[in-house]
């Protein structure tokens, strides 16, 4: 008969940030266990908050299924001796399969007869598997774990309680001196403990004692109520979803409610006050239909209604001191100079293997100045480049970014205005910084870019320097999301910048320096492996199928955006038969030219028919086109210039033999074939495109 299963462990507070990781993990390790034992079971579902996991497995078998099975042993001739006396090979088979020689049989596949045992294995209870479990609970892992009291085990928070209820039986284990049982508890302070009768009354029971155990249905519950606040007030409160993840996950019971603050603090900057408030308190912030901020705030209590005025005062009085030391240090910042806060930077260590803040600083400015020149950009933003690069890190010695880490930049812009510097230089130090994660902006300006790109490059080049590479999944500097930031950055401001020249510049100007003395020719290796693997990365995400992507790489890598626009027309070609027949022609050619003998080049005085005539004009008509397709970044019409020379390339195979007897012949009919497969791999490697039947 099939019941319900629930299993729900209790702990202290679990930090937000390790409640959904760990319901989930818990989840899958419960599902591959029950797979793996051969239980079937109906939906499952997960409930998660501050102080409980729990699994809800419904119509869970109450055993495994009786297996018969059939194995097929040695051949008769091998099992039996010349006397009928079964051999080792027969007893050994018997052994293996828990039969005695008496049960085996013999039948004959394809004409050979074979020993056969025959076995039944009985299915256990599930009530006898289910303290397996067990294992399961001990095995999760955490971002942090720590050994609580007395107890061996190391956890994220000490276990409190234990539910493992099948049916209305108790599963019977322990776990640190913990029993299981059928009690579970309520909300701390408005809850109570309580038994469960079955499992599938957990989450309505939990309820009842102002605990909502479906994260999803709390969040909901949190949107829902900042909806209501916003209709009754006429305010628009920004839904910031990491804040509203970590805030679903410190409630059991949430109930919004608003606060005010002194609108004296609106004359701070509003990323400062937003930041104040999200990251110390863990409010929303509430602005006008025009985008203005509002001296209010709302916060969610894990709670109910009752005293809410006496909590909206308490928390208000937090926020003031907040608020009030960030005025402190917003004023206190201004009474320094750039120039003084630029030279603290000497005392500041980016790496004691590569040096200060200032040497960083300095280099930034030399690789800034060599990308503006590669970039192309006007005398104008040249300039921007430069004062911006010489100040790009003042705001690290200040208060505020010593307080708020992540307003590094933003407070750069802020303090650059207020001293003078022109908008477009402070817009630069704050554009540095961009993009800070998967899916953020790149820079607007061209001088933000140029900054952002310096800044990047020198961080993952100098790291290589000295041998801080990231390995399998460690990457403590995050050069990955570095590397990923230049690739955006290039790819949408179009910069005619290539991954592999910037790296070597980069990685020359620091051994010039003397941060690195050997190994430099490897390390540039390893840097363009780096940013070809990122590169493809990027590609992948962006949908691009593995096989164009594999054969745009193999192609010189170019500026990004060129990359990615050769990418983008093959994958809008693949399904056309006209493209399948193109690149067939393109892979003959690039196939036969592999066996050209270097250092031979192609003399019309050898040629013996009019089609080698003909492709040769085709291969100085497609390394025009490609070359006048390039000038202007036209994806279309470099392809378009290779695939117009088809019909040519398979005229020539059809009335020319390749490998003719004579050496000189031949060598001149590969060297031309050479001659356009060079030009055609300038596009790509067509024969990696996979075509299907």
């Amino acid at each position: 008969m099939n019941k319900p299963f629930l299993l729900e462990l209790g702990l202290e507070e679990l930090p937000a940030r390790f409640v959904t990781p760990s319901i989930t993990q818990l989840a899958e390790k419960v599902q591959a266990w029950l797979d793996d034992k051969g239980l079937s079971y109906g939906e499952i579902h997960s409930y998660a908050t501050p102080r409980r996991l729990a699994i809800l497995v419904e119509d869970l078998a109450d055993r495994q299924p009786d297996i018969h099975d059939e194995s097929r042993g040695p051949a008769l001739k091998i099992a039996k001796d010349e006397s009928g006396a079964w051999t080792k090979a027969a007893l050994g088979f018997a052994k293996g399969q828990g039969v005695e020689t008496s049960q085996l049989e013999i039948k004959a596949v394809n004409g050979t007869d074979y020993v056969f045992a025959k076995t039944h294995k009985k299915g256990e209870k599930t009530s006898v598997l289910l303290p397996e479990l067990k294992e399961l609970i001990t095995g999760l892992t955490f971002p942090k774990s720590m050994r609580w009291n007395t107890y061996s085990l190391r956890y994220a928070r000490p276990i409190q309680w234990l539910v493992a209820l099948y049916g209305e039986d108790v599963i019977p284990f322990s776990i640190n001196g913990i029993e299981t049982g059928r009690n579970t508890t309520g909300h701390r302070f408005l809850g109570a403990d309580f038994p469960l009768d079955n499992p599938i009354e957990y989450a309505d029971a939990l309820k009842r004692q102002y605990v909502i155990a479906d994260a999803e249905e709390r969040k909901a519950a949190i949107v829902s109520q900042l909806k209501q606040m916003e209709e009754e007030h006429s305010w628009v409160v920004p839904i910031d979803e990491a804040l509203l993840e970590e805030v679903t996950q410190l409630v059991e019971y949430p109930t919004a409610l608003s606060g005010s603050f002194d609108d004296s603090f609106l004359a701070l900057p509003k990323e400062v006050l937003i930041t104040t408030m999200r990251e110390h308190q863990r409010y929303f912030p509430v602005e006008a239909k025009d985008g203005r901020l509002l001296p209010y705030f709302i916060t969610v209590r894990n709670g109910n209604e009752e005293y809410i005025e006496n909590v909206a005062k308490g928390n208000e009085k937090v926020l003031r001191a907040r608020l009030s030391d960030a005025a402190f240090f917003y004023h206190e910042d201004q009474k320094i100079s750039l120039q003084a806060a630029n030279a603290k930077l000497d005392n500041i260590v980016f790496h004691e293997a590569i040096g200060t803040m200032g040497e960083k600083v300095a280099r930034i400015g030399e690789l800034s100045k060599w990308l503006a020149g590669e970039a192309n950009l006007g005398a104008q933003e040249r300039q921007t480049v430069e004062r911006a690069a010489a100040i790009a890190k003042f705001d690290l010695v200040t208060y505020m970014v010593g307080e708020f880490p992540e307003l590094q930049g933003r407070m750069g812009q802020e303090y650059a205005e207020k001293a003078g510097e022109t908008p477009q230089v402070a817009k630069a130090i704050y554009e540095q910084y961009l993009p800070r994660y998967a899916g953020d902006k790149v820079p607007e300006t061209e001088a933000g870019a140029v900054l952002a790109l310096a800044d990047k490059l020198d961080t993952v080049v100098s790291c290589f320097s000295i041998g801080l590479i990231p390995t399998g999944s460690q990457d403590p500097y995050a050069l990955r999301r570095q590397a990923t930031g230049i690739i955006h950055i290039l790819l949408q401001t179009e910069m005619p910048l290539t991954l592999e020249n910037m790296a070597v510049h980069a990685l020359d100007s620091i051994a010039k320096k003397g941060f690195m003395t050997e190994k430099v020719e490897t390390t540039k290796q390893e840097l363009i492996s780096f940013f070809a693997n990122r590169l493809k990365h990027v590609m992948l995400e962006a949908g691009f199928r593995y096989d164009i992507v594999d054969a745009v790489l193999a192609a010189p890598l170019v500026d990004v955006y060129t990359m990615f626009a050769k990418a983008r027309l093959l994958t809008e070609r693949a399904e056309d038969r006209e493209f399948k027949e193109v690149t067939e022609s393109l892979s003959r050619v690039t196939n036969l030219a592999k066996k050209a003998p270097k250092g031979v080049l192609v003399s019309e005085n050898l040629f013996e028919n009019e089609t080698e005539s003909r492709l040769l004009a085709a291969t100085l008509e497609v390394e025009f086109g490609l070359a006048e397709a390039w000038k202007v970044k036209d994806a279309y019409a470099a392809y378009q210039a290779l695939a117009q020379c088809r019909a040519t390339i398979n005229t020539f195979f059809d009335h020319t033999m390749v490998m003719a007897d004579n050496e000189a012949t031949r060598n001149n009919r590969l060297a031309l074939l050479d001659r356009l497969a060079k030009s055609i791999q300038s596009y790509a490697d067509f024969q990696k495109i996979v075509f299907s039947a």
